[in-house]
């Protein structure tokens, strides 16, 4: 019996190199399982077809006009226990928001019926919106974060999941002891492990390098050498911050970066000089950027086009429930519109465009969790994780008026698209929407 190969036909747009958008219009990707198997334009379709019809049987997606095929969005930094906050505390800056609305709410995670009714919602939202791989923060609680790494695995999503670490600078009762610190957080990687899901993987999750001691981070770190897992946690948020929830990566002798293994995610970074960023050039580190918290917090607003000048990798993050929206399209929109601030008054400054936006949710975003080689575009060999967009569709939030090339669709999705244009999402070559 032949095998079957899925063949998708119409408008293709994703990033082959940083920063560089590429169209396939009327172009095909094709995939045999969970894998791309070629990619090509309209003028070789005709003979990869047939040359695959005698040996698969064939199913065949033909694309609308208004429809363009596109990575699956990829959101690297993302608190799901505090989804049910969303809008609230904004009129708040980063510490107080913390102290009066997050901490409370995160504490609820302790309660696991809770903890699934909210994680399913936040799954099944980003899926919605078409984040086909997400990095996640949990609570302090094992078992919650295990919930989490189980509604991810029932959806259908690929996520990097963590158990966040947190013994000092939070209110007594949401700190974890110095034997839980490090226990805990074995007992939740071994159980990831136990899964065996291929999508779902842990990651070591400090909330930020101060908020333990060093011995502890120290003892946190080499667990995720020995487990081989990356780490992810919070930097130079904001200025009000940095005594309480963030630490110079090259300053505090206290929490030197020299604990932290190389290719760690940070999230923010607003506040780095020219030393920092060399520091997280050396040790390999990547940035997630996330534009809607950092305006919301008034946290400040990081400059993105120097950290790609610098030669770090930068992906976006939702940052909910700082950010309030789980949409990567209102994070493309933020990192944008926050670049153009930046580029006010200053004749030589050049802001970042909605084509490097696009990179960072994508294809950039894989480099910041160090999932390229998987995932990230359309190269033959990945893993098909992909969004079709449909910019007419009816009741949506824009009136389609005109037919528009790929990139034109592609613009419109960003700047005005929702969840409504996002009409199917594929993780791992499965239909998740």
């Amino acid at each position: 019996m032949a095998e079957t190969l899925q063949l998708f036909v119409g408008n293709i747009v994703h990033c082959e190199k940083p920063y560089e958008v590429s169209s396939l219009e009327k172009g095909f990707v094709a995939l045999k399982g969970n894998k791309i198997v070629s990619v090509g334009d309209a003028t070789s379709l005709a003979n990869f077809r047939a040359t695959i019809e005698v040996k698969y049987n064939i199913l065949e997606y033909i694309l609308k006009d208004s429809q363009v095929l596109i990575p699956g969005l990829i959101d690297t930094h993302v608190h799901a226990c505090q989804y049910s906050n969303v809008g609230l505390g904004m009129d708040l800056k980063v510490v107080p928001w913390l102290w009066e609305h997050t901490f409370p709410l995160e504490l609820k995670c302790k309660d696991i019926e809770y903890s699934r009714r909210c994680y399913d919602a936040v799954v099944k939202k980003a899926l919605d919106y078409g984040t086909t791989t997400a990095s996640y923060n949990a609570a302090i609680y094992t078992d919650s974060a295990l919930v989490l790494a189980d509604s991810v695995i029932k959806h259908g999503q690929r996520a990097l999941v963590g158990k966040v670490n947190h013994t000092r600078q939070g209110p007594d009762y949401y700190v974890e002891t110095h034997k839980e610190f490090i226990d805990e957080t074995r007992r939740f990687i071994e159980e990831i492990q136990k899964k065996k899901s291929s999508l779902v993987q842990a990651i070591i999750t400090p909330r930020s390098p101060t908020c333990s001691d060093l011995e502890n981070m120290e003892l946190l770190i080499g667990l995720g050498k020995e487990f081989g897992l990356r780490v992810q946690t919070h930097l130079k948020e904001s200025l009000e911050g940095f005594k309480v929830f963030t630490t110079p990566p090259v300053k505090n002798p206290n929490c030197k970066t020299k604990i932290f293994p190389k290719k760690t995610i940070y999230a923010h970074c607003v506040h780095l000089s020219e030393e920092e960023i060399q520091a997280l050039v050396n040790s390999e580190s990547t940035v997630s950027h996330c534009p809607n918290s950092n305006v919301n917090l008034r946290s400040g607003i990081c400059d993105v086009r120097a950290l790609i000048k610098a030669g770090i990798h930068v992906g976006l993050g939702t940052d909910v429930s700082g950010g309030c929206s789980l949409s990567l399209m209102n994070a493309m929109r933020y990192a944008v519109a926050c670049s153009n601030f930046l580029s006010f008054g200053k004749d030589n400054y050049e802001p970042i465009g909605w084509r490097d936006a696009f990179y960072m949710a994508t294809l950039g975003g894989a480099k910041v969790l160090d999932l390229d080689k998987e995932i990230g575009n359309f190269e033959v060999g990945k893993e098909f994780d992909a969004v079709i967009i449909d910019m007419n569709v009816k009741d949506g939030p824009i009136d389609y008026l005109e037919d528009c090339s790929a990139l034109e669709t592609l613009q419109k999705f960003i700047y005005a698209g929702d969840d409504r244009n996002v009409v199917s999402v594929y993780v791992a070559g499965r239909k998740v929407k």
